[in-house]
């Protein structure tokens, strides 16, 4: 069975960390991350470096993998408003900025899919640390490659090479990796929807119906991710502070019913 990675857990922990707690500083943040690939090709990705152990310190900072280094402040975001389009140098200057550009394309890809827009966010929140961490090109623009997903042979759209980690056997190997590039946030989220529907494997995540936890951990059974874990950190996100908070004001802003 064709495998997908994940996320890198310093990713993992900085999205679950930036969802408790407030102020944390850009410099503080920067961790190295791990991007999935399209599992229809894992065999395109050339291995830089020797096999890890799995263990890893969560205080060690890791320089982040990166096409093009992103600002260095938090200030430096660029804030989008609902529906509008993202510049294609995008970086939110918040979680509040991430949620409130990503929600109106969300909301359309759930309704699509059949599940609920908090649990589309939440893993985009989790696989580009609230988009602090996204994919660039070669020339420095925006991948906004949401969901890790990675360029195969049949991908005929933009590319972005990046640095990444991949799970096999208990081990992280680094390598080197071609992702799918897209022109604006709703390309990829429509994109998102496409890979899982054309995947029979996903079937079943796509059944859950408005159960948002059973759609996530069906992903992840599917082989969405390597990670055991990875369902349960989506949930984390889903069930912390800020996505609660932040869900029902941006419905609100969007003339959507909060409950």
């Amino acid at each position: 069975e064709h495998t997908k990675t994940y996320q890198s857990m310093y990713d993992h922990q900085l999205a679950l960390d930036m969802s408790k707690k407030q102020g944390l500083g850009l410099a503080e943040m920067m961790v190295k991350q791990l991007r999935r690939p399209d599992s229809t090709e894992p065999g395109t990705a050339e291995a830089v470096a020797d096999a890890v152990p799995l263990a890893f310190d969560p205080q060690q900072r890791v320089p982040r993998a990166r096409q093009m280094p992103a600002p260095d402040s938090l200030a430096s975001g660029t804030q989008v408003q609902p529906g509008a389009a993202a510049p294609r140098d995008w970086q939110p200057a918040s979680r509040e900025d991430f949620v409130r550009a990503l929600w109106p394309h969300a909301q359309r890809t759930a309704q699509a899919l059949g599940t609920r827009p908090e649990a589309l966010v939440a893993q985009a929140a989790l696989e580009t640390g609230w988009g602090r961490n996204m994919i660039r090109t070669a020339d420095g623009q925006n991948s906004f490659n949401l969901f890790g997903i990675k360029a195969d042979t049949q991908w005929q759209g933009e590319r972005a090479v990046s640095e990444t980690v991949e799970f096999r056997d208990g081990l992280m190997r680094r390598e080197r990796a071609a992702f799918r590039a897209y022109p604006s946030l709703a390309d990829s989220f429509a994109d998102y929807a496409d890979f899982l529907k054309s995947r029979p494997r996903y079937r079943e995540a796509l059944q859950a119906g408005g159960d948002a936890p059973s759609f996530v951990r069906a992903l992840s059974q599917a082989g969405y991710a390597t990670d055991p874990g990875y369902a349960d950190k989506i949930g984390e996100i889903m069930n912390s502070k800020p996505l609660r908070e932040l869900a029902p004001a941006v419905r609100e802003d969007a003339g959507e019913p909060t409950s």
